[in-house]
């Protein structure tokens, strides 16, 4: 069983993200599927954090990626 945390996230210009639970939520919500990133979230955080920590963990993440410093 696979016991890994993954959200689907879009970052925006301004910086901030939305996200979802699914590719398929994401696309009944209108999102650009190209833009779409699956992120796994660190287990702890996943289920003790609040929605904010977790918003701010992915939207640093996707800034990673944009920079070329995300691991993984």
């Amino acid at each position: 069983m696979d016991d890994k945390n993954y959200l689907f996230a879009i970052r925006h210009r301004d910086g901030g993200v939305t996200l979802y639970i699914d590719e398929a939520y994401a696309q009944e919500r209108g999102a650009d599927m190209s833009k779409l990133v699956k992120i796994e979230i660190p287990k702890d955080l996943f289920i003790n954090g609040t929605v904010q920590q977790v918003r701010e963990y992915v939207a640093n993440y996707l800034e990673a990626l944009e920079t070329g410093s995300a691991k993984g």
